[in-house]
């Protein structure tokens, strides 16, 4: 059980190159002397055999890492998150870099249902942008 001391928070999807955004969490969380959470929400679906290998690689990131790996299940990714991020004492989120496509992306969403929730990004080359 986590106690009052505040957490960073990793949220990943099913990729296996997510494993760069628990590192990079980690990094935070030790530097803030906070705890590190890990975070995937994923669509309800009747079949996860598809993405189980990336779950568990993640899952085994996170141990490593001394996290644990909270999975959600909702339509909605932001709000599911914004929920967990009030429910759980989170003091910072770290996301991959959204591919710009969409003005609807997670990050967009989840900014405007959390706005002072502070934000970082880390790139496909391991670089870290703070928001």
């Amino acid at each position: 059980m986590y106690n009052t001391k505040p957490s960073v928070l990793a949220c990943v999807s099913s990729q296996y190159d997510c494993d760069r955004i628990v590192e990079a969490a980690k990094q935070l969380a030790e530097e803030e002397d906070c705890e590190l959470r890990v975070l995937t929400v994923m669509r309800p679906e009747s079949d996860y055999t598809i993405i189980s290998d990336q779950i568990e690689y993640l899952n085994l990131v996170a141990k490593e890492a001394n996290a644990d790996m909270t999975f959600l299940f909702s339509v909605n990714a932001a709000d599911a998150t914004a929920e967990f991020v009030t429910e759980n004492h989170i003091h910072k989120i770290v996301a991959g870099m959204h591919d710009g496509n969409s003005t609807q992306s997670f990050l967009v969403q989840l900014t405007e249902s959390a706005p002072d929730l502070e934000v970082s990004l880390v790139d496909k080359d391991h670089r870290i942008f703070h928001t």
